[in-house]
């Protein structure tokens, strides 16, 4: 025969029993979505890392450009710095 108490205790382990299979399965959730994250991330800074790798390659081959432009024309390269230098003063002027 079930006596007053013993129903309050199976109820209450049923729903003890609901809320731990509620939190193993938020768990679980949280766990896929931390392991997500965490790829995604890592994929971001790898695109973060060949990008500055792209750049900084496109910066030497300017800076290669240039020089090489320099060294080959530098009476030419002298006129354009000034010119520039005259415009860039004329501007900050106004």
């Amino acid at each position: 025969m079930n006596t007053p108490g013993s129903s309050e205790h199976a109820t209450t382990d049923r729903l003890s029993e609901r809320a731990h299979e509620t939190v193993d399965k938020a768990a679980r959730g949280a766990g896929k979505a931390e392991e997500r994250i965490r790829h995604e991330a890592a994929s971001a800074e790898e695109k973060a890392r060949e990008a500055g790798a792209k750049v900084k390659e496109h910066s030497d081959e300017a800076l290669q450009s240039i020089s090489g432009f320099v060294r080959d024309n530098p009476l030419l390269s002298l006129g354009l710095a000034f010119a520039a230098g005259t415009l860039v003063s004329a501007l900050r002027r106004r």
